[in-house]
Formats: C-alpha cells, structure tokens, sequence
C-alpha cells in the first residue's frame, strides 16, 4: 500500500521545483493584487510566462516594479504594435546556413542547439516564431558535419533557447562531437540558467569540465541586475569555473531594470565577486512586443561615461548593437 503521507510530501517537494506557468499565481507568491497594478497585465499572452522558483525567490515581495518581475511579467504593453519592432529583428533566419545553424561572423558558427529556455524574458530577441532549433540528435549531428566540412570555423558557440536545457547525455553528446574537429579551437556557450535555474546547473559540470580540457571553454551567462546574482546563482558561478570555463556576461539595457548607472555599477561589481568579466551590454534588438524596455542610443551612451568615471577598464562592458548584416557587433 502506498504510503500518503510520504506522497504528500514528494507532491509538495515537485511543486516547489516547478515553475511559475501563469501570472495569478506568480503575483500571489509576491503578495501583490493584480486589480491594483500600476500597469496594464496581459492575461493571456502569446509569449507565455515560465518563472523558475530560484528567480522568483530573488524578487522582492510586494513591489510592482522590482527590476527582476519586469522583465517577466506580461504587460499590455506587448500588444502595441511600433514602427521597426519585428519578429527577427538581427535578420536570425537569413543567417542560417542550414535549419539550426547560423553563420553571421568569420570563423564562427552558432548552434540552435535547444528552442527550450528556463526562463522566459518579455525582450528576448527570439521570442518571435519561425527559427527552428537543432533539437533532435539527427539534427545536431548534422549541424556539426556541417562545421566539420568547413575549415575557416574556428569557434562553434552553442545558443537557442538555452543549450543548458539540452538532456545532460544530449549536452554531452554534442560537446564530444564538437572537440573531435581539430580546426575548432574554441566552444562557447551561451546561458541564461547558471542566474534562471542555478539548481539545474550541476548536472553539466562533467561536460563543461571536459570541453575545458580539450578546448577552450568560454560559458557567457545573461544577467541584467545585481539581485539577479544572489540566492543559489553564486554556487551555481562557483561550480563552472571549478569545471574550467571562462565565465563572461551579457547584459541588455532595459528600461527600469538597469538603465541607471549605480545599478550597472553594482552590476560589475557583483558579477567580478563572482569570476564573471563583464563582456557586452546590448542595445535592445527592436523585437516585436519589447519597445517599452527600449532606452535611448543617447542616454546609453551617458550611463556608459558615468560609468567609465566610477569603474576600472576591466569592470567595463562594451556597450553594442547587433545590426543585420554586419561583420560584427557594432559599439556604441
């Protein structure tokens, strides 16, 4: 006879690890009333909500605009259609050079490898529909045939949706296939779970740690706040640069999230107490559904020189835009 009291217990230690799916019940966590937003709320929205409990449990209760829920919560916002706000808005799609792969810079290739995210930001520049990701084991082993075949492919940088959320043996997989092409020197991968879902990080180490023997590893993680590094991400930090890799972030200038120049600041701080460079601060790619984060190329430049007054070089982000059809990122 199956005991309930201990199925009790292993349904609510399932719900704990399950992430937030609608916003009623996100809101209820944060002990806010969804009748006195100072917003407008999507109900439903065509980007649906996905919130890991990790990323959740770093946002302060009952503030509307705590910089961590505003670049989740579905907002009206998203349904006004502006001028040069597209569903692909760095020309993704004609960029692939086969479904999953994409080739935009010289001697680099990136992999779709997954169209799976653990978190779901409302200004995700893939957020459109209509690039396919890699995804089955034929698909990735095609993809890598393909950058076996071409010799000018020095770096392979592994995207999506999140490689991370690839099934471990999967991950695994395709990292060994990778470092078997001697013309490929480095492996990049670029995430967002090491800050989203740090819990989900260690069942990757072995792979990251064996990709840092063979190759040069560089994992590129995306934070766009300080409080984003806190709670269980600085363990998550600490097990991929045991494993070896490089660690870099991203961010991306988003209206009341970080676009003031003591939270970049604190920002950098946070990030380098944790062995992370600060790599890029992106413009905002114009997607569809995200102009009410956009900040101004003007007021980005003056966060940028307060920025330089109170930071080290090294504590720096360079400060870019992606334009479609451009040999490489462009600063700003």
């Amino acid at each position: 006879m199956k005991n309930p009291a201990l199925l009790t217990v292993v349904s609510e230690r399932r719900q704990e690890r399950e992430p937030f799916t609608g916003k009623d019940d996100l809101l209820r966590f944060l002990e806010l009333d969804g009748s006195r937003a100072p917003y407008g709320l999507l109900d439903k929205a065509s980007f649906p909500l996905l919130v890991p409990k990790s990323f959740a449990f770093r946002m302060r209760k009952r503030d509307w605009f705590d910089p961590l829920l505003l670049q989740v919560l579905p907002r009206i916002e998203e349904n006004v259609e502006r001028e040069g706000f597209v569903d692909d808005p760095v020309h993704d799609i004609d960029a692939a050079v086969t479904p999953g792969v994409l080739q935009k810079y010289h001697g680099r290739a990136l992999i779709l490898a997954s169209n799976i995210c653990s978190l779901r930001c409302r200004y995700c520049f893939r957020r459109g529909k209509g690039l396919p990701a890699c995804g089955a084991p034929e698909a990735l082993e095609e993809a890598v045939a393909l950058i076996k075949r071409n010799g000018s492919l020095h770096e392979v940088i592994l995207s999506g949706g999140d490689p991370l959320c690839l099934a471990p043996d999967m991950l695994d997989r395709l990292a060994r296939l990778l470092a078997a092409i001697s013309h490929v020197k480095t492996i990049r991968l670029h995430t967002r779970l090491p800050v989203a879902d740090p819990g989900r990080v260690g069942r990757h180490l072995s792979t990251i740690a064996f990709l840092s023997g063979v190759k040069n590893c560089v994992v590129v993680i995306h934070a766009n706040h300080a409080a984003e590094l806190e709670g269980d991400c600085p363990a998550a930090l600490s097990g991929l640069r045991s494993a070896g890799s490089l660690l870099l972030n991203q961010s991306v200038l988003l209206h009341d999230v970080n676009d003031r120049a003591d939270r970049l600041a604190e920002l950098s701080g946070a990030l380098l107490d944790n062995g992370v460079l600060p790599y890029y601060l992106h413009q905002l790619d114009r997607v569809r559904g995200a102009w009410h984060f956009e900040i101004g190329v003007e007021r980005g430049r003056k966060l940028m020189g307060e920025l330089r007054r109170r930071l080290p070089g090294y504590a720096l982000p360079r400060y870019v835009r992606e334009i479609a059809g451009e040999q490489a990122k462009m600063p700003l």
